[in-house]
């Protein structure tokens, strides 16, 4: 019963986070969305140590472990657009297939980037 206390408080944490940055980028009239500000903010905190991995671990796991249901909502209004659909399906999933592969991509790099830094500090 704690865990799911401490990981529903972490939750409600990454809500307000959330909430919060949707309304400083509203009020500051800032050129980027409210949930990427703050990402910027939460690992701001992360770097400069206000905050621990461990405040937010369980909250995040369990976010990550439930994503697939934050995209049903989204995938069922796929049915709204049926026309679209139809007429330019292959190129909506060329794109999908395309940039997927390119995140793919970027993200190995930059891992292994990371990764070979990470084993010349070790030496």
């Amino acid at each position: 019963m704690k865990k799911i206390m401490i990981a529903f408080a972490q939750v409600l944490f990454f809500v307000l986070l959330a909430k919060g940055s949707d309304v400083v980028v509203q009020y500051a009239h800032l050129p980027v969305p409210g949930s990427l500000l703050g990402i910027a903010i939460l690992f701001a905190l992360l770097r400069a140590k206000a905050i621990k991995p461990n405040w937010v671990d369980l909250g995040s796991k369990w976010l990550l472990a439930e994503m697939l249901l934050f995209f049903i909502p989204a995938t069922i209004r796929i049915i709204d657009y049926k026309k679209l659909v139809l007429s330019s399906g292959i190129q909506i999933m060329g794109t999908i297939v395309l940039s997927t592969l390119i995140v793919m991509a970027c993200a190995g790099l930059v891992s292994q980037k990371l990764a070979s830094r990470g084993a010349k500090g070790a030496d």
